[in-house]
């Protein structure tokens, strides 16, 4: 009999991991260009926020990093010296440590076949994130191979940009119940690209067999793009019954609810108001991108990054709603401090995927003696730390390119060298 759970799959940081910031309206990576990063620090704090889930949630899975650099994109690009910096790093970027960014899910509850269906993001507002796909289709396809269960569906056109699910958001009475899908796109022409199209939303819908009565297609708040939300997943977190949302994350808030609510009568809204916690410092501290899930208890937990608990206001409202009778009843601060520099969360890293546990490929879910693997492989490979005047350079290149290949021998997946 099988029993559909939801797995988060987190991304392993890569071995190049570094702030090149490369990614336009995301405030943290700007603010964080030419910093050094520490790729093996930001590595192995992830895998502690992977065992913290595995020890809450019971079940955890991983993707691995994409190779590095990217020879073939940096042969495209025809360097001679004048191109800009950004362009020289482009091939180095870690970003698919972002897993949110992978591709957009639909279990098989929610789909006219009764299987999992996902479609690949094409990132193609970024240069380096649109490198991304090719891989990252590649690596699905082997970790979700199993095609009594699962489709792996291409991209969307290119015309069209796609984000994945850090604009997909899921509400159900429990994870393995039919459900409704809620879509959350931008409208181009404010200071940073809306990066999410509407037609890319609407296709990866019908692509998935979707019932068109269970889809809800919502535009993201002008402003909260403005101020830095670069995806839905920076102001809104859904779980179950409950959407954990801030007052400014709609472009009609009121309007998004009804349009939810009428798909899905159960929902509960958690909002919290602009007086309680700005926008600008929910973007900051990333309050919302954080893992929302439900214990083995039945209690939902928010697994938020440390700087929610350094955050005054933050923090007042995370007590004031845990001693409150909602529905979220923990606040689990993390440290993944490296990769927040970067303007990534606990949810940024993670990939949501409803299934039976059974049907994935088992190299690729975590248990404590792969954990303790991974860890070792981390410290032995990883680079300690790169600057930004290492980009490019030979002698990095193969320690990156070692450092992922040995992460393949270790968990015996010689099929993505």
């Amino acid at each position: 009999m099988s029993s559909l759970t939801e797995i988060n799959f987190d991304g392993i940081v890569g071995p190049s991991h570094n702030y090149a910031g490369l990614s336009l309206g995301n405030i943290a990576s700007a603010s964080h260009k030419g910093d050094p990063s520490y790729p093996k620090a930001a590595a192995l704090q992830g895998v502690a926020k992977m065992r913290g889930n595995l020890a809450r949630l019971g079940v955890q899975g991983f993707l691995l990093p994409l190779p590095r650099p990217n020879n073939a994109l940096a042969a495209s690009l025809a360097y001679d010296g004048s191109e800009p910096a950004a362009l020289r790093a482009a091939p180095w970027s870690a970003s698919s440590m972002w897993t949110a960014n992978a591709a957009t899910v639909s279990p098989a509850p929610d789909t006219k076949d009764g299987k999992c269906h996902l479609t690949p993001a094409n990132l193609v507002t970024m240069l380096h994130r649109a490198q991304e796909w090719p891989d990252t289709k590649r690596m699905l396809e082997v970790v979700f191979g199993n095609r009594d269960h699962f489709t792996v569906h291409g991209i969307a056109p290119m015309t069209f940009g796609d984000e994945g699910a850090a604009n997909h958001m899921r509400l159900c009475e429990g994870h393995g119940s039919a459900g409704v899908e809620v879509f959350v796109y931008g409208r181009p022409g404010g200071k940073f690209p809306a990066r999410q199209h509407e037609q890319s939303s609407r296709l990866v819908a019908r692509q998935h067999g979707l019932d068109p009565a269970k889809c809800v297609f919502i535009e993201q708040n002008p402003a909260a793009i403005e101020a830095g939300a670069f995806h839905n997943d920076v102001v809104s977190v859904a779980n179950e019954r409950v959407l954990f949302t801030h007052a400014e994350a709609f472009a009609d808030q009121a309007g998004a609810y009804e349009a939810i609510r009428s798909a899905f009568p159960a929902l509960e809204v958690v909002e919290v108001p602009s007086d309680a916690v700005s926008i600008e410092e929910a973007i900051r501290t990333y309050l919302f991108n954080a893992q929302l899930v439900t214990q083995p208890d039945g209690t939902m937990a928010l697994i938020v990054p440390e700087e929610c608990r350094e955050s005054g206001s933050v923090w007042a409202y995370c007590e004031r709603m845990m001693a409150g009778n909602g529905p979220i009843k923990h606040v689990v601060p993390v440290d993944v401090r490296q990769s927040m520099a970067n303007g990534g969360g606990p949810a940024c890293l993670r990939l949501r995927v409803v299934c039976d546990p059974e049907a994935v490929d088992p190299r690729f879910m975590l248990d404590e003696a792969k954990a303790d693997l991974l860890e070792s492989t981390i410290a032995a490979h990883y680079p300690e730390q790169i600057d930004p005047a290492d980009i490019g350079k030979d002698s990095l290149a193969q320690t990156v390119m070692a450092a992922r290949q040995a992460l393949l021998d270790a968990l015996l997946i010689p099929e993505l060298g």
